[in-house]
């Protein structure tokens, strides 16, 4: 059992029929199984304004299959460059969203360029603030630091479910429960002053962010 666990942690890329049909899975599983509601009061999801959204790590296992289409078709997520990231990014892009590879704990500068360039190419950039080691809902800077070099407003999101199941680890992973309701909430975009350099400003504006996420979290 050891000798399987080491060989399969060595695999960096599975065949991508696996991740086809979890996505065939998930979508299913959305459309069937969850009351789906959508709160975008400022119309945020068909505006033509690209955004740097946030999102907590543990509630990402069925924002691809919520998303609306006109959004996802618009949008590269900022993942991991570890092997898990990988995975991630593979059954992502069933859903048609691209990547950006990196993380603020490995190749972060690589990110910060290629969402740099996304964002500039008119794509909505989505990180997950506090992944990928948290500390739960703690936001990283990395969103501030992006917003404020390109005049992009931060926009949260939440994926809030009425009931779920809790995973033990250090995100404390959401899995909706069968029949529950799965809210997708677009919060008011937050306009980052423009070229933030000292500490405290960088402070004060991961501050103001992560307030307002946490106040469209519902746990």
């Amino acid at each position: 059992m050891q000798s399987f666990k080491k060989k399969f942690r060595s695999i960096k890329k599975l065949p991508t029929w696996i991740f086809f049909i979890l996505a065939v899975f998930l979508k299913c599983m959305a459309r069937c199984l969850f009351r789906i509601k959508i709160e975008d009061p400022n119309n945020y999801i068909p505006a033509d304004e690209n955004f740097v959204v946030v999102i907590w790590h543990n509630r990402l296992l069925f924002m691809p299959a919520i998303f609306p289409k006109k959004a996802r078709v618009r949008t590269k997520a900022v993942i991991s460059a570890s092997r898990d990231g990988q995975y991630i990014a593979d059954i992502v892009h069933q859903f048609g969203l691209q990547t950006v590879r990196g993380s603020s704990s490995r190749e972060g500068a690589k990110a910060q360029r290629g969402a740099l360039k996304a964002i500039e190419e008119n794509w909505h950039v989505v990180f997950t603030p506090d992944g990928p080691r948290g500390p739960k809902y703690h936001m990283h800077p990395g969103p501030i630091h992006l917003a404020s070099n390109t005049n992009r407003r931060i926009t949260p999101v939440m994926i809030n479910a009425s009931r779920y199941w809790q995973l033990k680890s250090w995100d404390g992973f959401q899995i909706p429960k069968p029949f529950s309701k799965l809210t997708l909430v677009i919060g008011d975009a937050i306009s980052i002053p423009q070229g933030i350099s000292g500490k405290a400003e960088l402070e004060k504006w991961r501050k103001i962010t992560e307030e307002k996420l946490l106040a469209i979290t519902k746990d």
